[in-house]
């Protein structure tokens, strides 16, 4: 008599309370023991997990283990500008502070070191409050500009209605929140991103940025917080009340000593691969381009395909070190020679240590290279497209800024191009400073409505992706209308694809008050 076929019984659980480390380890085994997870975590302890990390993810490079540790970070009054770099990773999820539900005038703001320059510290300081100053007049402006002529449907409550309208306001004056302003946000990332997050941070030459770095490095090495429900209260009290604070002012991470990842992260230093080839890059892309100046570019601007690979990377490798167009440095790299070619790419490669990624410049291939000139407020919300390769160039005043709509039924627009001009004209003038780091010190005045450049690089799934969510009405205005020429750009080169886009098309009226 044959035996009796067991039944299927395939079983799900969460599994939840594990330390990250030791949850990684119970998921590696998976591959090299025949133990459930029930029975490793069982027989698995702290110290246990820490041996295994130390040989199979250090001494034998299986970086994969460390995709299977998830930490959770609060990271809290830090900069918009060191938040923009923190989160540029292509495995990230987390939120940031709106700012379109969210009055940022009380936020406070981040007071770079001027190392006694007295003169130029009070000129930032005069520079960062006349555009929080230009923030609330526009916001307040802009809200009496929408009740005077959008009436309340009889259907709607009022503070819906009020809510509706503030956060159009808040669309428009976003334009001129400098980038020093304080924002928060929360990230949960494995401890293999979290790794080259920091090591990232720590090779910034922003000195907020490479602290940064090391907060959450010693965050992730035994100091996160444990936030508990019964210290909920406290812990937003205190929030509250730092919150009212402007001026001197650092990002923090939730800090109380608990187990979290010491050994995933206890490597992480500044990446010298990096650093070194920014910095010749830079030089290399000098060289190049010499004192031609910048070529007026649209908007969007769909690149056509390179000649070669060999074009394609030179070109992106010297695309985030300068401020010039994408197609501008292609046509000057695709007349060059083949050595001198060549020489470009090996400056990305030859400080390339055993264990160090590729930069990002060298994830090459895809049919869309869209080159993007936007202002940097309406690029943040772009920025959260990590199926994209995107390649950001450093923030400058060189492009002038965006002049947001509503403006001038508002009656500010003469307002709002004043600020931004004062702003730009001050940043001028201490990024042109001899100390240190001035020209880092000097972005943090940029206010979000300065334009600025960035490439993106993606297949057509995610083209149309990007331009039928992002054309949406409910959306913003200024990104609307990128996810708009992003289209028209691929329905130009590719009309036969065109039909496939389900887009809202930017220049009909939008109804302000449906979101």
């Amino acid at each position: 008599m044959e035996a009796e076929q067991p039944r299927n019984r395939t079983e799900v659980f969460a599994v939840h309370g594990a330390d990250p480390e030791v949850l990684a380890y119970a998921m590696a085994k998976y591959s090299r023991s025949a133990l459930s997870m029930k029975e490793s975590l069982r027989e698995i302890s702290s110290q246990r997990a820490e041996q295994f990390l130390n040989t199979f993810y250090f001494q034998y490079g299986h970086r994969s283990i460390a995709d299977l540790a998830h930490l959770a970070f609060a990271i809290e009054r830090l900069s918009l500008l060191a938040a923009i770099v923190l989160v540029d990773e292509q495995r990230w999820d987390g939120q940031e502070r709106s700012t379109r539900y969210q009055n940022f005038r009380t936020s406070g703001w981040y007071l770079p070191h001027f190392t006694g320059d007295i003169a130029s510290e009070t000129e930032f300081k005069a520079g960062i409050e006349s555009l929080f100053a230009a923030y609330h007049e526009v916001a307040e402006g802009v809200t009496e500009s929408l009740k005077s002529s959008i009436a309340k449907p009889e259907e709607m409550k009022p503070e819906a209605y009020e809510r509706t309208l503030k956060a159009r306001a808040f669309d428009v004056a976003r334009y001129l929140l400098p980038l020093a302003t304080n924002t928060s946000l929360g990230q949960i990332v494995n401890a293999r991103t979290l790794e080259t997050q920091v090591s990232r941070l720590l090779s910034s030459p922003f000195a907020e940025i490479r602290e940064l770095g090391e907060k959450l490095r010693e965050a992730a090495s035994g100091s996160a917080w444990n936030v508990r429900a019964e210290e909920m209260a406290a812990v937003q009290h205190e929030i509250r009340k730092v919150d009212v604070e402007l001026g001197e002012r650092t990002s923090e991470i939730l800090t109380r000593p608990v187990h979290v990842a010491p050994t995933l992260v206890k490597y992480a230093a500044p990446n010298e691969y990096e650093i070194r080839t920014r910095a010749e890059l830079k030089q290399a892309a000098a060289e190049l381009m010499g004192s031609e100046l910048i070529d007026a570019a649209p908007v969007v601007d769909l690149v056509e395909a390179d000649p070669s690979l060999e074009v394609e990377l030179a070109t992106t490798l010297l695309y985030g070190a300068c401020h010039y167009p994408y197609r501008q440095i292609q046509q000057r790299v695709a007349s060059l020679d083949e050595v001198r070619r060549n020489e470009i790419i090996e400056l990305g490669i030859r400080h390339r240590g055993r264990h160090d990624e590729l930069l990002r410049e060298f994830s090459a291939g895809q049919a869309l290279k869209f080159d993007i000139l936007m202002d940097i407020g309406g690029f943040r919300d772009m920025h959260r497209h990590r199926k994209c390769t995107q390649i950001m160039q450093p923030f400058t005043s060189l492009h002038g800024f965006d002049v947001p709509e509503g403006l001038a039924e508002a009656g500010l627009e003469a307002r709002y191009t004043e600020a931004m001009t004062a702003a730009h004209e001050v940043y001028a003038k201490l990024a042109a400073g001899a100390t240190p780091e001035a020209a880092e010190r000097a972005q943090y005045l940029l206010p979000l409505g300065t334009r600025n450049r960035s490439l993106f690089k993606m297949d057509f799934a995610e083209a149309l992706y990007i331009s039928e969510l992002r054309s949406a009405p409910q959306g913003h205005f200024s990104y609307r209308r990128v996810a708009w020429e992003m289209y028209k750009a691929v329905e130009a080169r590719h009309p036969a694809l065109a039909r496939y886009f389900r887009v809202t098309n930017v220049n009909e009226p939008v109804d302000l008050l449906k979101r």
